[in-house]
């Protein structure tokens, strides 16, 4: 990344909390698509609890919850886990999710081999260095339980919005006030170095659309 990625990290984190603040609940109340495929992978799979990376407001963290699974939720804005706390005593799913502030550029504050299976759903593609999603990654595998699932989908070098915008070196644009790392396949086979990588799925969300991959990858037993 570019000198400057340090403050766009910064950046990109108030620009979140403002975003939350001013749109409360802005995804809505249902579910990712990759959340529902998720949990039906889970399931199968016999776990029982999913952290959640970068959950913002909590329409899939809240999903999981409805489904059975206990939920650890985390996301550095504040704002969003505080929509997510209230939506959560709403539903009626309050004892089965924790939600804590933490920035997904820092060890995670879990245990090792401490939880079943990770979801996160366009976090790994934010304002962060190849160096830091790397990291993140390595404290995924580090908290996953022998033979867990992470699944987690990012935005690639196949979007619109790839290369448009103010670039900051290392695949990562700016557009429209957010900063996206856009991933090569290269990359996505690097992070999955150790792992079992199941799939890497192509899907178009929103109205662009976005084009992004969902990469569903096994830790070893």
């Amino acid at each position: 990344m570019a000198d400057d990625g340090k403050d766009l990290a910064e950046a990109q984190k108030s620009h979140w909390q403002h975003t939350y603040a001013a749109h409360p609940g802005m995804y809505g109340e249902q579910p990712s698509a990759p959340a529902v495929q998720a949990a039906d992978l889970f399931r199968r799979a016999g776990a029982r609890d999913v952290l959640e990376l970068g959950a913002g407001h909590g329409r899939d963290a809240l999903f999981f919850a409805r489904d059975g699974f206990t939920v650890q939720a985390t996301d550095f804005s504040a704002t969003g886990l505080d929509q997510l706390r209230e939506a959560a005593r709403a539903q009626g799913v309050a004892e089965r999710v924790t939600a804590a502030v933490h920035d997904v550029r820092e060890p995670l504050r879990l245990p090792d081999a401490s939880v079943d299976a990770v979801f996160a759903h366009m976090l790994l593609c934010m304002a962060l260095s190849t160096k830091e999603i790397h990291a993140a990654v390595a404290e995924v595998r580090r908290v996953l339980r022998p033979g867990g699932a992470f699944v987690y989908t990012v935005r690639h070098t196949g979007d619109a919005h790839y290369g448009v915008g103010v670039a900051h070196g290392d695949d990562i644009f700016e557009h429209g006030g957010f900063a996206v790392h856009f991933f090569s396949r290269a990359l996505v086979g690097a992070l999955a170095e150790g792992w079992c990588l199941e799939e890497v799925h192509p899907f178009e969300e929103g109205e662009l659309p976005r084009r992004l991959w969902r990469v569903t990858q096994v830790l070893p037993r």
